[in-house]
C-alpha cells in the first residue's frame, strides 16, 4: 500500500473487518480476452484500495476507463479561495455518485487527504475564474451546454426540493463560511437553496454538495441491475 493510501484513522469502522480488500489472487492468474485489466503487482501481492469489489486487482487506468462508460451529466464545482477543507471530502463524494467531472475554481492546490485517493478516479479541472467555469460549461449546442447553478441562500433562489432540475447541471459551491463570491452569483444561471428548519444559519458546503448531487441521482440515475452498487 502507497503511503499516501493510508487509511484514514476512523476507517475500518468500530465492528468491521481489520483491513479491506482482498490478498493475493488465489490460483491461476486470469488470461484471455479482458484479462488486460489487471495489474500484475495487485494480482501477486492483494489489493487494499479503497475501491468496490468489482474492481479489485484492475490497473487504475482501466477502473477510469470503466468508470468513463457510465459517468453521469452532472458535474460539481467549488470555489477555491481559502484552500477550503472541504474540497476533498466533495471530491470523494462526486466519485460516489459518478460525477462527469470536477471543477477547482480559484487557487490550483487543495487539500486532497480528504478525499481518500478518489481524485484519482474522477476528472479534476482546474478554472482561474467563474466566469471561466461558465464559458466552459456553455459549450455551443443543446446537448453540449451545461447549466451553472450555484447554492446560496439568496432571495429568488429556487427550492432545490421543488425545482425543475436540469439533468445537465453543473452544482458550485462557494468557500465555507462566505459563500458564493459576487463574480461566481454573476456567472451562475441561477441559484438554488436547501430547505432547512433549525437554528443553524447553513449547512457545511460539502455536506450541501452531496444533498444536491443525490438529488439529481434520484431523479435521472439507472438503479435497476447492477448500474448502482450498495457496498
Amino acid at each position: 500500500m502507497d503511503s499516501d493510501e493510508q487509511r484514514a484513522p476512523y476507517d475500518p469502522m468500530p465492528h468491521g473487518p481489520a483491513e479491506v480488500g482482498l490478498g493475493p489472487w488465489p490460483g491461476e492468474w486470469p488470461t484471455g480476452p479482458g484479462s488486460e485489466v489487471y495489474d500484475a503487482r495487485l494480482l501477486a501481492e492483494g489489493d487494499r484500495r479503497n475501491v468496490v469489489d468489482r474492481y479489485r486487482y484492475w490497473t487504475m487506468e482501466a477502473i477510469v476507463a470503466d468508470l468513463d462508460n457510465r459517468r453521469h451529466d452532472f458535474h460539481v464545482a467549488i470555489e477555491n479561495w481559502q484552500h477550503d477543507f472541504n474540497i476533498g471530502t466533495i471530491v470523494r463524494t462526486a466519485n460516489a455518485f459518478l460525477a462527469a467531472e470536477v471543477h477547482i475554481v480559484g487557487r490550483r492546490r487543495w487539500n486532497r487527504r480528504g478525499a481518500m485517493v478518489t481524485d484519482r478516479y474522477q476528472h479534476i479541472r482546474h478554472h482561474e475564474s467563474a466566469e471561466d467555469l461558465a464559458a466552459y460549461l456553455h459549450q455551443p449546442g443543446e446537448e453540449q451546454n451545461v447549466r451553472l447553478l450555484g447554492i446560496d441562500n439568496l432571495p429568488g433562489s429556487a427550492h432545490l426540493e421543488t425545482m425543475d432540475l436540469p439533468r445537465r447541471v453543473c452544482f458550485l459551491f462557494g468557500q465555507e463560511g462566505p459563500g458564493l463570491s459576487e463574480s461566481a452569483r454573476e456567472a451562475c444561471d441561477g441559484t438554488f437553496s436547501i430547505a432547512q428548519f433549525g437554528s443553524t444559519r447553513s449547512i457545511n458546503a460539502s455536506g450541501a454538495a452531496a444533498i444536491a448531487m443525490h438529488t439529481w441521482i434520484r431523479e435521472y440515475a439507472d438503479l435497476s441491475g447492477d448500474a448502482a452498487w450498495r457496498g
